[in-house]
């Protein structure tokens, strides 16, 4: 079985803070380390949320590891998928219903067939409103209030499946034209579940068609979260396009995990045509590494199918994405785990020994390496979590494999105190070692300038450009110039440079044209940017790592 995590103090604190009304809202930010508060009392039995884990009733842990089956479109089909989808190895379906405002709603007893069916195949249900995609550009879309109205309806055959089944309040609700909508309806329509009564495990789907573009899910998590006096929610991030580089996939996704915050990849995967290359892998194996669930689209079709055949429904004439999500490195046969409320779950319990104090060496301005004795584990050991601790406070910065690794990201003349876990392939963890203390060295100062200024400026966006000067005696050639946003801006387009971004942190290369500053010399960038209500300019720039001269 995968390992427990029970946390009765933060449980009996948080329950005492909201009877006497005291809800501690927050943002969660890029890169924060602070916990999330787990507020309230959480439902006595059925899938429910842990220490920012999801567990089962017995409080065992539970990694979802599946597909989308889209039933509305495809009813007749979903007992042979089903069938099929479980033989593949997959412990969790995601099935899309209607509420009757698109397309024809679903009946109470169709879902209550939906998830029969999906007991006998011993798949966790995540049942989910498709009618409140992308509302806000089209008005005749439903509204997580209406998708509410509808779960109240079917009450009857939801309330006691809380061992089998998960509420997903509705699909991508918002689109691209009213995003910073989301937070106030997505906290009424779980209250309203929670006032009729609902003890279910709810999952809320990020606005911007579920991609979160624009940081307003991560920016508003922890706000959401607080608000629902069961602290039985789960967040889910949809991967596409948005998410096309490994940096930008572990920021995203290690910003919640490290402040305790559930998250789920509840819909990645696609011809990289179609949708710009995503790293499907990175996000299967970060998913892995972090272990958190994913949930591959689509089993039936509708633009990126795992079946080459869709109306065939037949498993052994797969799309490459489909071998990919079942039997690639980090794919549903090698990762899921049958749910043990059907019997499943790995029967090794014994944790590993805790690894031996790391040692840190090749101490620079922005990484560290750092070495420690490998622990022993009853089976065998599959790998380490390196984490950041800060009085209380967790973060992970580092996994690897063997017993070393280069932590990375880390800022000039900072102390830091690093620890290790590790971690068995049923998900046993280690008792922490000790810390080990490091101190970075001093960033290099350089000969360079760089001078910031924003051209234009709309709501939502804006574009900037940066002059870098070569103050030297020397060409410089190959540069990378660094720099961070403190108000959550992001570089969509640039030219004369090529962006890739981490977080708030930026790092540009330069193109062909731009590859050489000489001597005496400068180089201009350009780019169109989001923002928020804010755009505060970075307040340093490295050069090859070096300090650069603001002006």
């Amino acid at each position: 079985m995968r390992r427990t995590r029970k946390s009765p103090l933060t449980t009996f604190l948080a329950g005492l803070a909201a009877l006497v009304g005291l809800v501690v809202l927050g943002a969660l930010c890029p890169g924060t380390a602070q916990a999330a508060q787990e507020p309230g009392t959480r439902a006595a039995t059925g899938l429910h949320i842990s220490d920012g884990r999801l567990v089962e009733g017995n409080g065992n842990d539970f990694v979802m590891r599946g597909v989308n089956h889209a039933h509305t479109w495809y009813p007749s089909r979903l007992g042979s998928s089903l069938a099929d989808i479980k033989a593949q190895g997959a412990n969790t379906v995601r099935v899309v219903l209607a509420d009757g405002h698109r397309w024809t709603a679903n009946s109470a007893s169709d879902v209550a067939d939906v998830i029969a069916q999906c007991k006998a195949n011993k798949l966790i249900c995540v049942l989910e409103v498709h009618d409140t995609t992308g509302y806000g550009e089209d008005s005749a879309a439903g509204t997580l209030d209406q998708a509410a109205d509808y779960w109240i309806g079917l009450k009857n055959v939801l309330v006691g499946q809380e061992n089998y089944i998960i509420i997903n309040i509705g699909n991508e609700p918002w689109g691209n034209t009213n995003p910073d909508g989301w937070t106030a309806p997505t906290i009424a329509a779980i209250q309203k579940l929670r006032g009729a009564g609902f003890q279910h495990t709810i999952m809320v789907d990020a606005p911007n068609w579920g991609q979160d573009w624009q940081q307003v899910m991560r920016t508003n998590a922890r706000s959401v979260y607080a608000a629902d006096t069961t602290g039985n929610l789960v967040f889910s991030i949809h991967m596409y396009s948005v998410f096309d580089t490994a940096a930008e996939i572990t920021d995203y996704l290690n910003a919640f995990v490290s402040a305790k915050l559930p998250i789920v990849i509840g819909e990645f995967g696609g011809p990289a045509d179609q949708w710009g290359d995503p790293d499907e892998d990175t996000m299967t194996a970060t998913a892995e590494q972090l272990d958190i669930g994913y949930l591959a689209w689509s089993w039936s079709g509708n633009t990126d199918p795992i079946l080459d055949l869709v109306l065939d429904f037949d498993p052994a004439q797969m799309t490459s994405w489909g071998r990919r999500i079942f039997n690639g490195a980090n794919g549903i046969a090698q990762t899921a785990e049958e749910a043990t409320v059907f019997g499943g779950g790995s029967t090794d319990t014994q944790a590993p020994t805790a690894p031996g104090t790391p040692a840190a060496s090749a101490v620079t301005a922005t990484s560290a390496h750092l070495t420690w004795t490998a622990s022993a584990d009853n089976v065998g050991v599959a790998g380490y979590d390196v984490v950041r601790v800060s009085g209380g406070t967790e973060t992970k910065v580092a996994a690897a494999t063997g017993n070393s690794v280069t932590v990375t990201g880390l800022t000039a003349s900072t102390a830091y105190s690093f620890a290790v876990y590790a971690r068995d392939a049923a998900g046993n963890r280690s008792a922490r070692s000790a810390t080990v203390s490091v101190t970075t060295t001093a960033t290099p100062v350089g000969s360079c300038s760089v001078g910031y200024r924003v051209v234009g400026d709309w709501p939502g966006g804006f574009q900037g450009e940066i002059a870098i000067r070569n103050t030297g005696t020397s060409a410089v050639t190959g540069w990378k110039l660094g720099f961070s946003f403190a108000d959550g801006q992001t570089v969509s387009t640039m030219w004369g440079g090529t962006a890739t971004q981490s977080g708030g942190s930026v790092t540009v290369a330069p193109v062909s044209y731009t590859n050489t500053i000489p001597a005496g010399g400068s180089v201009t960038v350009g780019f169109i940017g989001s923002k928020g209500t804010t755009n505060t300019a970075p307040g340093a720039f490295t050069l090859n790592g070096a300090s650069c001269v603001n002006g």
